[in-house]
């Protein structure tokens, strides 16, 4: 995650917070507004996770919307891991500083916003074509969404190969007898 920065037609300022997927290259929300406090970033947050699910780890800056309490609380309570850039290094979170960098070029220089609507409207347009229309070579040539339903479908491949066959990631409690499989017995393992 991260902030950009640009501004309106009016000279009135505008914040993005983009958040950026590190293995699939996807943008999976680009928040617009004059003003976007933790809360907010948390919000956003929310919305993506019921999209996505929990992120094992979020990489960001040290800015005050990712230091304060209730953005250290919010990730704590969600087990989620928190990795703080070193200040000054920016290419220790590259995969969004380039996405930033796109952004920048290819639609806050190309476009001059009207509103706060026009804006969000078209960083959105932006989103969508990026996600669902550019090639990554990073990516095998695939666009950042063919990519992430490649690996949906073959999560759920490989989760319905498991299914039915008697695993389970289940242990057996301490003082719960282990069952014998294929012909072998406790006692004919403990001699060996």
């Amino acid at each position: 995650m991260d902030f950009v920065m640009d501004g309106l037609a009016t000279g009135r300022a505008v914040r993005l917070l983009t958040v950026v997927d590190n293995y699939t290259r996807e943008c999976l929300a680009i928040e617009v507004d004059s003003c976007l406090s933790s809360r907010r970033v948390t919000r956003v947050l929310e919305w993506v996770m019921e999209q996505r699910g929990a992120p094992e780890a979020i990489r960001c800056d040290n800015g005050p919307e990712f230091t304060s309490r209730h953005f250290l609380a919010w990730c704590e309570e969600r087990r989620i891991g928190l990795v703080h850039i070193q200040p000054g290094r920016p290419m220790q979170n590259g995969h969004v500083e380039s996405f930033n960098g796109r952004l920048r070029d290819e639609c806050l220089n190309a476009h001059w916003f009207a509103t706060l609507a026009d804006a969000r409207a078209k960083i959105e347009a932006w989103r969508e074509e990026y996600n669902d229309e550019r090639p990554h070579s990073s990516l095998d040539y695939r666009t950042p969404r063919e990519f992430a339903a490649i690996l949906e479908a073959r999560e759920r491949e490989s989760l319905k190969g498991w299914a039915g066959q008697g695993y389970s990631n289940a242990v057996p409690l301490p003082h719960t007898p282990i069952p014998a499989q294929d012909g072998c017995t406790m006692t004919g393992l403990l001699k060996l």
